[in-house]
């Protein structure tokens, strides 16, 4: 018997017989978040909540608005001001993530940002910043894309930003660099970027704002970066070989190549332009991309230049005298998780929440737009959901798989048949899309199939390592939890079983699974517990004994979880204590219910930490950072998260008590 055979094989460990009392305070704990929650769902149906970034975007705000030589908001301005002092760590370096360490490439933004608004040099925090970026190596130690922010700016040559010619719009897709083995947020970003990189324009930049003072040296001497930590020494020499070719190359370039090129971007952007929500419905390529039309002289009242600056208005979020800018928005992935927090509080007002949410959810399907995962997928229905309100070329298959869980689940609470069920179609459709963008390896990445080309990560321009979109667990295991709800089970569905061998081959040796999309590894443990649950693998299976043993075993004292941005470190040798919170804490109680373990202490212990923190308003305060957008780069806040997990835990929680019962019964 194989392994995994052995796992399959484990026995689950027998229903505990007698459940106690559910306490009062439990219920009113529920009662109060589930009110909260409630009273934040939009009349249509959904909730969207903000998703806050580092002081990078809000800072690209400010410095696209002078680039392009528009006039200043001077309050909206004044705003974003107030809220990149707030964020400056008293080192004064900006952070990627709460109370992390300063970043060079953010505290350079900021700071031209602030100085851009009118903020004195001279002042405490611009003293302090200047030192701390000096301190950092100067504005000369920033990353690629802040070079070229800079080099757009004229205050770092253009030598210094790794050579990116449009004509790679037209190279064929056998070669070795091609756009389609690109994740979709790296092309959505590059394709505008590969215009601005070749026209080289110069920001308008009415106030004449430079930054000299942030280079240690001669701003004119700096040349390309060094080779990235996570970079193979040998394949950045072949690529650096490569960029010092096309300098050489590109004066000699046939004018008319370039004009096919800039075409073929320009038609890229165009086609994929999304209305006000944006090409590829993130800030960077939002931004890029009216940068774009103004180089190529595309007026700002062209529908589609004026389209496309009005979707990064909508990115805005003003609280009283701050502002910042978001990455994106998130509404079908907080629709999603809220309405499966919802399923598992039960009552009347719930129940009515989620028909609701889904009824929201249902037309935001993408069934006729093919994207660009049809580039390995061709013969496959489109059939999924993205992420933010619109963009139809390139849903995922992370919310996919939960907008179609909570579908599922909806209907099997109500007991709906079939020919009754108004999301039954939209479920199979969702299901047929995942099992067709499923990888060769089992897994599934979130946007595209086989986005595995490792290479690339090692061209210079990829000094951030996020070029790409491979499979990952927690996104793998959302997928497999879903199909396993469904009824395709590994021992009915080869698709599922595939699933199951990557996720078991996924495993750290500690037990934990890494967490690309969240943090970290307490998010991936708890999305592959879900999983194996799901799959069939009892209490007792090792790998997930050998999980929930993780997971109590990495509490805090305070009987909370924490996790934060550094443990996507190169050199990660385990995991490393962080303070609490609470949709760490949340995580990791439904992982350990997902392996059987409600009655463990460690369960009891988070409980009570969750009801402790509980604030007056029935909500959850949390200000640290708990996803990732790109490991090592760019994290994020979801404020939602500490909105609805919490309430998705309670509730789990009292009704396992309720029932007596080990087992959870749904995929997530």
């Amino acid at each position: 018997m194989s392994m995994n055979e052995a796992v399959l094989a484990a026995p689950r460990v027998a229903i505990a017989a007698a459940a106690p009392a559910v306490p009062d305070a439990l219920e009113a704990g529920i009662g109060h978040a589930l009110d909260a929650l409630l009273a934040q769902q939009n009349v249509d149906g959904h909730w969207v909540y903000e998703l806050e970034a580092d002081a990078t975007i809000p800072a690209e705000y400010v410095l696209m608005v002078h680039y392009l030589g528009e006039t200043p908001d001077l309050a909206l301005e004044a705003r974003i001001g107030r809220y990149l002092r707030r964020i400056q760590n008293a080192d004064g370096g900006w952070p990627l993530f709460h109370e992390g360490r300063s970043d060079i490439s953010a505290s350079v933004k900021a700071y031209f940002a602030l100085k851009m608004a009118g903020d004195d040099p001279q002042a405490p925090h611009m003293a302090r910043a200047r030192a701390a970026i000096l301190a950092m190596g100067g504005a000369e130690a920033s990353n690629v894309f802040t070079r070229t922010l800079l080099a757009l700016y004229g205050v770092m040559p253009w030598k210094a930003v790794p050579m990116m010619p449009v004509e790679i719009m037209l190279l064929p897709q056998w070669f070795p660099f091609h756009l389609s083995k690109v994740s979709y947020w790296a092309r959505t970003v590059i394709v505008p970027l590969l215009v601005l990189n070749s026209l080289r324009p110069r920001a308008r930049n009415p106030r004449k704002v430079g930054i000299d003072e942030l280079f240690a040296g001669s701003r004119e001497t700096v040349r390309l970066p060094h080779k990235a930590p996570h970079q193979h020494a040998g394949w950045y020499s072949l690529f650096r070989g490569a960029d010092a070719l096309l300098r050489t190359a590109e004066p000699v370039m046939p004018r008319g190549l370039r004009r096919r090129a800039i075409d073929a971007a320009k038609a890229f952007v165009r086609e994929r332009l999304n209305g006000e929500d944006g090409l590829g419905a993130i800030f960077p390529a939002m931004a890029n991309s009216v940068m774009m039309f103004d180089v190529l002289g595309i007026p700002p009242d062209d529908p589609d230049r004026a389209v496309a600056r009005r979707s990064i208005e909508k990115l805005l979020v003003v609280h009283g005298d701050e502002a910042y800018c978001q990455p994106c928005l998130s509404p079908v992935w907080d629709t999603a998780l809220a309405a499966h927090a919802l399923l598992e509080t039960g009552g009347p007002r719930a129940t009515a929440a989620v028909s609701r949410a889904l009824d929201w959810l249902r037309p935001l399907q993408v069934l006729d737009v093919r994207g660009d995962w049809t580039v390995r997928r061709s013969r496959v229905r489109p059939g999924g959901w993205a992420f933010q309100y619109a963009n139809p070329h390139y849903p995922d298959v992370d919310d996919t798989a939960a907008v179609a869980a909570a579908m599922n689940r909806a209907a099997l609470a109500e007991h709906a048949a079939p020919n009754s069920d108004p999301n039954a179609e939209a479920v199979a459709r969702a299901i047929e899309w995942i099992v067709g963008m499923q990888s060769g390896n089992g897994g599934w990445g979130a946007f595209e199939p086989e986005n595995t080309h490792l290479y690339l990560n090692n061209i210079p321009f990829a000094d951030h390592g996020a070029l790409l979109d491979p499979p990952t667990a927690d996104v793998s295991a959302r997928c497999l939890s879903m199909l396993c709800q469904t009824g395709a089970t590994p021992d009915r569905s080869e698709p599922a079983a595939r699933a199951l061998q990557y996720l078991l081959a996924e495993q750290m040796p500690d037990g934990s699974w890494f967490g690309r999309w969240g943090t970290n590894y307490i998010y991936g443990t708890w999305s592959a517990l879900c999983a194996l649950n799901a799959a069939g693998l009892g209490p007792e299976a090792p790998p997930v004994r050998h999980a929930a043993e993780w997971l109590a075993g990495i509490q805090n004292a305070d009987g909370g979880w924490g996790e934060d941005g550094d443990s996507y470190k190169l050199e990660y040798g385990g995991y490393e204590r962080a303070p609490s919170v609470a949709s760490q804490t949340a995580w990791a109680l439904l992982g350990l219910m997902a392996a059987g373990q409600a009655e463990h202490p460690a369960v009891a212990r988070g409980i009570g930490y969750l009801l402790r923190t509980q604030q007056a308003d029935g909500l959850w305060h949390e200000p640290r950072f708990t996803a990732v957008g790109f490991p090592r780069v760019f994290y994020l806040r979801y404020h939602g998260y500490a909105r609805y997990f919490p309430l998705w835990a309670l509730a789990r929680y009292r009704n396992l008590r309720r029932s007596g019962k080990r087992q959870v019964a749904w995929g997530l």
